[in-house]
């Protein structure tokens, strides 16, 4: 139903506005809104009234003159300004259009900018002209100040004598055609190229990301259905295809197209689902993800995803197969985009937007419709592990490094509930039919051990090793054990060793932190843990992001294995033994490109206060003429020498541990510099 049509059915039936009124009054009681929303919503139902009073007014000066108003004569009431922004000058002077987003224009939907965009969801079955529809209770103050904005505007309309027929609620309008076009239909790239992009991200990013069904997602489908999905996926793929070589002009075109469309998103509606994959693509494979994946939420929100579990969970009713399939791949999205924002802030120490659980409670139906697919599994082993998480972290971080009884209790019930869930979802994917060297198996296996290392490093935040009693001392060497046993599988397993090309950044961290905490845990406990062993684990593991182009953690890693030799070698030189400063197994080559920048000369001026900087020799890396130095102020303060003993999680999660790079939009490249802020 329209807003004018539901201007009328307030104007001409009172009866209903005042069963609105008193069932919005009842909501805003129960769930106590904030007063501002208090004052916005008497804002709205002031208008609504002062709508129905002139046109009253207006019909009774009808009915004494014995004709309706006209705009031409005095009995014509111009409609009350629908907001502060009304009040301006007058049509004369008119005000000056924002400057055009860079590079796309927002598209021309007929939908207003801050409009209400009809849903796509179908209406309900059980909702009739004489209920108040569902989606006005879900939201009373957008309702009500559409109907403040419709009442005005139906003010100054001019009644007929005879009142208008009250029509059946309409269902949502089709979705307006896609409004910028892909890259193969603007010709930046070659069908065929294009094909091979598609095949070579279906043929190991959607393990990592579960958002596609490839039976439905077809190059054909997404091409038609979303261009800005589209060219993510192709700019995801033209990534990795260029590996640790030069990123080729194909991966530069398809990566600004998909962020241009992106950026038209920010200040336009949304009315396609697909742009919230999209989106999500765009900051799963960027090391600054946390924005995008914020908008992709909101976005989400907006259309509704987060009913779809509910309305599949509902009482069989009777659906058309497009209606089905919308609400299966609805949910999908869901899932996964709740899953990543939730890793994002926990990752990042940044608060958790939405918390409710409510929206994910009936996640494994998935495994059971007809509609489902192979990485369902995988989605739904994700979700359910970042809810415990979730609530581990909440008890664990007031704590803030104390470890009495009831915390050494609670780590036991979280290590049981977490073996718990690996017990059970590996159970399901045995059930798909995967076998124990599956890799779905394997990256399964390598969540667990990393989720019992990340519970203990949180609950280890703010201790000082030589200040840990018996208690901490034996957590610090259960978490070095999940280490190990985690850096393990990325080692032995083969498939997942080939499929690190295609991990998204949550996967690379998981690896990466493993062999950096056992670093610590060598340079803290030296004589208490296996040190050849160590290093040489961590050296393949560093071998290992560098071949699969993930530098930015393999060099954190060298980092720390250059500090592990110095001290090493200086409790050595203590003890009378003298030993030349021992230098990587791994294979010399050139620092990666984003590094070139964090290497100074040997003329820089140095902190003499603090240790010598870093050579390039001791980092692995071969660089021509002077010896380069690695810039101490670019390593983060994890790793630096007075939090070297920090065996803790930092509060800002990966940030504050992993060399962050200098690229303008999260993606390491060639770009041209962009503003910090509009």
């Amino acid at each position: 139903m329209d807003p004018v049509s539901s201007a009328c059915l307030v104007l001409k039936d009172n009866i209903w506005f005042e069963r609105f009124y008193i069932e919005i009054v009842r909501q805003l009681t129960s769930n106590k809104v904030m007063q501002s929303q208090m004052i916005g919503m008497q804002s709205s139902l002031d208008r609504i009234l002062s709508a129905i009073q002139t046109q009253q007014a207006m019909g009774a000066q009808q009915m004494y003159n014995g004709a309706g108003p006209s705009r031409d004569g005095s009995g014509f009431m111009p409609p009350p300004p629908r907001n502060a922004f009304d009040m301006g000058p007058p049509q004369t002077d008119r005000a000056k259009s924002f400057p055009p987003l860079p590079g796309f224009a927002p598209p021309p939907h007929k939908y207003a900018t801050y409009g209400i965009v009809p849903s796509t969801a179908p209406s309900s079955d059980d909702e009739s002209e004489d209920t108040l529809p569902r989606s006005t209770l879900n939201a009373p103050i957008e309702a009500l100040q559409g109907l403040a904005n419709a009442a005005a505007e139906l003010a100054a309309v001019p009644s007929a004598s005879d009142p208008p027929r009250v029509k059946k609620r309409k269902r949502a309008e089709p979705i307006p055609r896609n409004a910028f076009p892909h890259v193969v239909e603007k010709g930046l790239v070659s069908d065929s190229e294009a094909r091979e992009l598609f095949s070579m991200f279906f043929s190991g990013c959607h393990l990592f990301i579960p958002l596609f069904d490839p039976e439905y997602d077809t190059y054909e489908s997404l091409m038609e259905r979303s261009p800005w999905t589209f060219d993510a996926i192709l700019a995801v793929a033209g990534k990795i295809r260029s590996g640790n070589g030069p990123l080729s002009a194909t991966f530069y075109k398809c990566l600004e197209e998909a962020q241009g469309i992106a950026r038209s998103s920010l200040f336009g509606p949304v009315v396609r689902k697909e742009a919230v994959q999209g989106m999500l693509l765009l900051a799963a494979w960027s090391t600054n993800g946390w924005l995008p994946s914020g908008h992709a939420m909101r976005m989400a929100l907006d259309l509704g995803l987060h009913r779809a579990l509910e309305k599949l969970a509902e009482e069989p009713k009777q659906r058309t197969p497009d209606e089905e399939r919308d609400l299966v791949v609805s949910a999908r999205i869901w899932l996964c985009l709740y899953w990543f924002d939730h890793q994002m802030s926990l990752g990042t120490g940044r608060p958790i937007v939405l918390r409710d659980e409510n929206y994910i409670r009936h996640c494994r139906i998935l495994l059971t419709h007809p509609l489902s697919s192979q990485t369902d599994v995988r989605l739904i082993s994700l979700v359910e592990l970042i809810a415990q998480k979730t609530q581990i972290y909440e008890t664990l971080v007031p704590l803030n490094g104390q470890v009495n009884h009831n915390t050494l209790s609670f780590i036991r019930r979280a290590n049981a509930a977490l073996e718990k869930w690996w017990s059970d979802c590996d159970e399901l994917h045995r059930n798909q039919g995967m076998d124990q060297d599956h890799l779905l198996r394997k990256i399964l296996a390598g969540e667990l051990h990393y989720a019992k290392l990340w519970v203990l490093c949180v609950t280890l935040r703010g201790v000082a090793w030589d200040k840990m009693n018996y208690d901490q001392r034996e957590l610090a060497f259960q978490a070095r054990s999940s280490a190990s046993n985690c850096l393990s599988i990325f080692l032995t397993s083969t498939e997942y060793r080939a499929a690190l090309r295609y991990a998204v950044h949550d996967s690379l961290v998981t690896a990466a932190f493993s062999g950096l905490f056992l670093l610590k845990m060598a340079s803290i406990f030296p004589d208490d843990v296996d040190l050849p062993g160590i290093i040489g684990q961590v050296e393949q593991l560093a071998q290992l992001l560098s071949d699969v182009a993930a530098e930015r953690y393999a060099l954190t890693l060298r980092i720390m294995l250059a500090n592990l030799r110095r001290k090493l070698t200086e409790r050595d030189r203590q003890q009378g033994i003298i030993t030349p400063v021992p230098m990587p197994t791994m294979p010399s080559m050139p620092p990666p490109q984003f590094a070139q920048e964090m290497i100074v000369s040997p003329t820089f001026n140095f902190d003499p206060n603090l240790p010598a900087p870093i050579t390039m020799e001791e980092l692995g890396f071969v660089w021509p003429g002077d010896r380069g130095f690695f810039s101490p102020s670019a390593i983060p303060q994890w790793l630096q020498e007075k939090s070297l003993d920090d065996l803790g999680l930092p509060v800002n999660g990966s940030d504050g541990i992993f060399l962050q790079l200098n690229g303008s939009n999260g993606w390491t490249g060639e770009f041209n510099p962009m503003p910090e802020a509009w």
